[in-house]
């Protein structure tokens, strides 16, 4: 017996059992159903402007960045894409895809302290991430995001800046601005 066979785990027999299960657990990038550790609080949704008016999906996990962006990239029109995202009911993550062009923005740029769901976007928009908890906290990113579609920088970050509105709160304000906030409460029974 190799010393690599008696450091297998309980309940294995041999060596090949053990690459069986190596080999299943490379599939890491097959990921079509939500994350089991999702919280009820936790919310995606994409909207896309079509044909005069806006259509709206949910996406089935906010944890997954690389996904959401091509979903997005999938809903191409004129206005492009965009993603609604909040965490926990600490954050919210903006993500707007307009031909080649990814927008991503991040309502508390310390969240990646705790979430990596929020050091991932950082680390895509090559964005600083915080040391601790006073280092550059609010929004970050690209912040003039919806800007052509009516809603300024400024508005987004007073809005960031509301500590009495939750997240999901914050989404519907953006929503109702851009002209589907009667779609997105309808879609996720706010």
């Amino acid at each position: 017996m190799s010393a690599f066979e008696n450091d297998l785990p309980e309940g294995l027999d041999d060596v090949e059992e053990m690459d069986e299960i190596e080999e299943i657990e490379s599939f890491d990038e097959i990921k079509d159903e939500p994350r089991e550790f999702i919280n009820e609080a936790d919310i995606a949704v994409a909207a896309w402007h079509e044909d005069g008016r806006w259509t709206l999906a949910e996406l089935s996990d906010p944890y997954d960045i690389a996904q959401i962006i091509t979903r997005l990239k999938s809903q191409q029109t004129n206005g492009g894409s965009i993603a609604l995202i909040a965490i926990d009911e600490e954050f919210f993550i903006l993500i707007r895809v307009l031909g080649s062009h990814i927008s991503l923005f991040l309502s508390d740029a310390t969240a990646a302290l705790d979430y990596p769901v929020a050091e991932e976007l950082l680390e895509i928009a090559d964005l600083p991430i915080p040391e601790d908890d006073d280092d550059e906290a609010g929004p970050t990113g690209h912040l003039e995001i919806l800007a052509d579609l009516g809603m300024s920088g400024m508005e987004i970050t007073a809005l960031c800046d509301d500590e009495e509105l939750f997240p999901d709160e914050q989404l519907e304000a953006i929503a109702s601005r851009l002209g589907f906030g009667e779609e997105f409460a309808e879609l996720l029974d706010l």
